[in-house]
C-alpha cells in the first residue's frame, strides 16, 4: 500500500537516514519511534508530498486515500465545530455539490430527452456510489460521534471554532482527519494536549478502524496498545520491528547484543589475520599467503555497533527531612464563580498527605485536578477549609506556567546556575547531562528551547533545589518517551513527597502509590496503587 524504497534525506548538512525502506500493507498499525530531532516528522512530510527525499523513492497506489494529523492546526474561523468537521474531506463536499446539480437537473426532466436522462442517470449513479463509500450519507452522524468521542460535548458542537482555545481546536483538527476514514491515516503526536479519558476513547477507536495507521507518540501505553508493527529511526538507519512497543524494545535489545557478540568475533578474526600479515610480510616465502589475507580484508564488511546512547547516573541530592505529616487538610471546599453563577469544583476533603507518599490525582478533564494542586500550594484560596503545610516542608511546584517564569535570554547552564550559586560548573553540567543536555546544549539560550526542553529544564532545577515537596501538575507533557523515563527513573530515586496529575498511563503504573480522584463535587481517597484504582472503579 505504502512502499519507502531506499530513501534518504539530508537536513542542514545532517544525514538522518541513508538508503532506508519499509513497507506499510492495508489496515496495519505502525508506530514510528527515535529521539528528537531525528526525522519523523520530516518523514511524514515526504510521504504527503511537502518534502521530497534526496535519493529513493515513496511510492503508493493513485486512488490511495490518505489524511494527515500533526500538531500545526492551521486557520479556524467561521464555521461551528460540526461543520469545520463535515467539510473537512473537500472530495465529499465536491461530490455532494454535483449531487445536487444532477436532482437540480432531473427536477426539470420535462425538457430533456430519454438520452439526456439517462446520461445524468448514469452519471449521478457514479457519483452516488463514490460518495456512499466516502460515507457521505452518514457523514453528520459520524462528525458527532467523533466530536463528542474527542470530549468536545453535544451542546458545543454548534459553537464556533474560534471560540474555542487551541487545546481544543487540535480535537477539531483530529477529527477532521478521523472523520475521513481514508485508507492511511498519518498521525503526529495525536495525544497531545488530550486527556485520559479522551485518549481511551481515541485509543479504542485506532484498534477497530479498518484502515491503516502511521504515528508517533510520546504516550507509551497508547503505542502499546494500538500498534502492531513499530518502525525505528535511529543512527541514520530505519529499522523494523514485528510487534508492539513493548516487544520493539525488547528485540531491539536482544538484537543489540547479537550485533556486538558478532562485531566482537569479528574483531578476534581481523586480529589473528592482522598479526599474521604483520609477522610474515617481510617473508618472500609467505608473500602470496600475506597477499591472500590482505585481499580477503579488503572484501569483508566491516560489522558496526551503533553509539549507544548516554545515560547518565546522576545523584539527586537527597532534601532535608521534613515533618511525618507533609500536608493536613480539614474540610476544604472551592466553589469557582463564573458569569455570576457558582460552580462547586470539590467540598468536605479531609486527609493526611505523609513523608514519602507518591500520591496521583485522577479526574476527567476539567474535574478540578489543577484547582486541587493550587490550593495545597497556596496558589489560589480555598472558600473552606485549610491546608496547613508540616514543619520543615519545602515545596517544588511545577505546573505548565512554570515555563513562563524561565528567562528568555539565559543559556541552559546559567537558568540553573541561578537556583544553585554553590555548586561547581561540573556539578551543574553533569545534572543537565541526566536531563538531556550535552555538549553545545548547555549554552542555548532558553528563548530557543522547545515546550519539552523547558520542561526538563524546569524540572532538573525542581529535583537539585532540596525540594522535600514536590507538586507536578502534568510534568510529561511536551516530553518525548526518552525524557518521561528519564524524569520518571529520578522521581522513583527521589527521597522526599510526590503529589501529581498526569495522563500517562505508564507514569501512572510506575509511580503511583495512592490516588485521590477528583469527581463530581468531591475528591475520593483509594488506598492503593494506580492499578488498585482502576480495579476499584471498575467495579
Amino acid at each position: 500500500m505504502l512502499n519507502v524504497s531506499n530513501i534518504s534525506k539530508i537536513q542542514s548538512g545532517e544525514t538522518l537516514y541513508s538508503g532506508a525502506s519499509f513497507q506499510i500493507n492495508p489496515g496495519e498499525k505502525v508506530g514510528l519511534v527515535g529521539p528528537n530531532g531525528a526525522g519523523k516528522t520530516t518523514l511524514f512530510r515526504m510521504i504527503i508530498g511537502e518534502e521530497r527525499p534526496d535519493e529513493g523513492q515513496i511510492s503508493f497506489p493513485d486512488k490511495l486515500r490518505w489524511a494527515y494529523f500533526s500538531q500545526k492546526v492551521g486557520e479556524m474561523a467561521g464555521k461551528t465545530a460540526l461543520q469545520e468537521v463535515m467539510e473537512g474531506d473537500a472530495k465529499v463536499k465536491e461530490l455532494q455539490e454535483k449531487l445536487k446539480f444532477f436532482e437540480e437537473q432531473l427536477a426539470d426532466c420535462a425538457n430533456m430527452s430519454d438520452d439526456e436522462m439517462n446520461d445524468v442517470l448514469m452519471k449521478m449513479g457514479d457519483v452516488q456510489t463514490e460518495f456512499e463509500k466516502r460515507g457521505g450519507y452518514d457523514l453528520e452522524v459520524r462528525a458527532q460521534e467523533i466530536l463528542t468521542g474527542l470530549g468536545i460535548l453535544p451542546e458545543n458542537h454548534y459553537d464556533m471554532v474560534e471560540s474555542f482555545s487551541g487545546g481544543w481546536k487540535m480535537r477539531i483538527a483530529l477529527a477532521k482527519v478521523l472523520v475521513m476514514t481514508p485508507d492511511l491515516i498519518i498521525m503526529d503526536e495525536p495525544t497531545n494536549y488530550l486527556d485520559m479519558e479522551t485518549i481511551l476513547w481515541l485509543e479504542e477507536w485506532l484498534k477497530n478502524y479498518s484502515g491503516a495507521i502511521f504515528m508517533t507518540t510520546h504516550d507509551r501505553d497508547f503505542m502499546n496498545n494500538v500498534c502492531n508493527k513499530i518502525i525505528e529511526i535511529a543512527h541514520g538507519r530505519m529499522t523494523t520491528y514485528s510487534g508492539n512497543y513493548d516487544f520493539y524494545i525488547q528485540e531491539r535489545d536482544i538484537r543489540l547484543e547479537q550485533l556486538k557478540a558478532q562485531a566482537a568475533r569479528q574483531q578476534e578474526m581481523l586480529a589473528k589475520e592482522e598479526e599474521f600479515i604483520a609477522k610474515f610480510k617481510a617473508r618472500a616465502s609467505h608473500a602470496a599467503q600475506v597477499q591472500s589475507r590482505v585481499k580477503k580484508l579488503e572484501k569483508i564488511d566491516r560489522i558496526e555497533v551503533p553509539a549507544e546512547e548516554e545515560t547518565i547516573n546522576f545523584q539527586f541530592p537527597e532534601p532535608p527531612r521534613g515533618g511525618d505529616d507533609v500536608v493536613i487538610i480539614k474540610n476544604l471546599s472551592k466553589v469557582w464563580e463564573k458569569a455570576g453563577q457558582e460552580h462547586l469544583v470539590f467540598k468536605g476533603l479531609n486527609a493526611t498527605v505523609k513523608r514519602l507518599s507518591k500520591i496521583a490525582i485522577v479526574g476527567v478533564n476539567g474535574a478540578g485536578k489543577s484547582t486541587l494542586l493550587k490550593c495545597i500550594t497556596n496558589h489560589t484560596d480555598a472558600t473552606e477549609g485549610d491546608v496547613a503545610i508540616g514543619p520543615s516542608i519545602k515545596i517544588g511546584y511545577f505546573s505548565q506556567y512554570s515555563l513562563e517564569v524561565l528567562e528568555p535570554e539565559n543559556s541552559v547552564f546559567d537558568e540553573v546556575r541561578k537556583g544553585l550559586t554553590e555548586a561547581s560548573d561540573g556539578y551543574i553540567r553533569n545534572l543537565l547531562a541526566a536531563f538531556l543536555f550535552r555538549g553545545t546544549d548547555v549554552d542555548k539560550k532558553v528563548k530557543y528551547l522547545s515546550g519539552g526542553e523547558k520542561s526538563r529544564l524546569v524540572l532538573a532545577v525542581l529535583l537539585s533545589q532540596n525540594n522535600n515537596f514536590l507538586v507536578l501538575d502534568e510534568p510529561t507533557n511536551h516530553l518525548d518517551i526518552k525524557s518521561r523515563e528519564v524524569l520518571l527513573d529520578a522521581l522513583k530515586k527521589y527521597q522526599g513527597t510526590i503529589i501529581f496529575v498526569s495522563h500517562d498511563r505508564h507514569f501512572l503504573h510506575e509511580l503511583t502509590e495512592k490516588v485521590y480522584e477528583v469527581s463530581k463535587g468531591e475528591v475520593i481517597i483509594y488506598p492503593g496503587d494506580y492499578k488498585y484504582y482502576l480495579s476499584k472503579t471498575s467495579e
